[in-house]
């Protein structure tokens, strides 16, 4: 288990994604336990929907680019990544 800040984190180091997790500050959520990280080819819906959701137990997710904004579901996750470093 862990806090919806330290999920965020993990998410941040082995994803390069940045995430925002609604729930309550003392929420606990499953683990982000993956080793390696997503292919980028992958849509963020997918991404989402594959191994993020799962492990909120019900609490919402926002993936937030590097210019601030929510990307669209069909936005690849290489192009979120990228978007960090323009």
């Amino acid at each position: 288990m862990a806090t919806i800040e330290e999920f965020e984190q993990k998410i941040w180091e082995l994803e390069g994604i940045r995430v925002i997790v609604r729930g309550a500050e003392n929420t606990q959520v499953q683990s982000y336990n993956y080793k390696n990280a997503v292919s980028g080819g992958w849509s963020t819906t997918k991404w989402l929907s594959s191994r993020v959701l799962p492990k909120l137990d019900g609490n919402e997710v926002i993936v937030i680019q590097g210019n601030g904004e929510e990307p669209n579901g069909r936005t690849l996750v290489r192009n979120v990544k990228d978007s960090y470093h323009q």
